[in-house]
């Protein structure tokens, strides 16, 4: 059991030391915006954008929730991409591309990072299967045995005993 906790350890370790970004700017991306038609652009669809983005200041928030300059900044470079006429799928992909695969709150599953979508339900099924067999165990368990059948000479000499006892 431990060999396979100690590999998958390993694996999710690499996998974290590869995924972490190289610097975090130190101002917003540049983004030349692609020309072409002005695009009415709902603020739905940035947010929605915007969510699936990971701030570089405040790496544990999404673009939308974030409250730093730069995501600011990020969400109007999603809202002129998308008023140039990108699809969300492309805004992403330029973020993907300016900072890697670690920009995004949800990694792609696909390749190594499968693990990081697999693991978990893994676990939580070995688990189960583990409490499974533990519970059957218990239940199969044979009865305490019963009494020992006392002989007849020692029920005798426990009465004798009792006997002299309460004299």
């Amino acid at each position: 059991m431990r060999p396979i906790a100690l590999a998958v350890a390993a694996a999710l370790a690499m996998s974290l030391i590869a995924s972490q970004p190289v610097a975090a700017p130190s101002s917003a991306p540049s983004a030349p915006v692609p020309a072409g038609p002005k695009v009415p652009v709902s603020e739905e669809t940035v947010h929605d954008v915007a969510a699936q983005l990971r701030c570089v200041v405040c790496q544990s928030l999404s673009v939308a929730d974030s409250p730093s300059e730069i995501a600011h900044e990020m969400k109007g470079i999603i809202r002129k991409r998308l008023a140039a006429g990108e699809t969300p799928e492309q805004v992403r992909a330029y973020f993907v591309e300016k900072y890697g695969t670690w920009i995004l709150l949800a990694p792609p599953r696909q390749g190594f990072n499968l693990l990081v979508w697999v693991v978990p339900f893994a676990g939580i099924g070995l688990g189960l299967v583990l409490i499974f067999v533990v519970l059957r165990r218990w239940s199969r368990r044979p009865a305490a045995a019963a009494a020992p059948a006392v002989d007849p000479a020692m029920r005798a000499r426990i009465r004798r005993e009792m006997a002299e006892s309460e004299r």
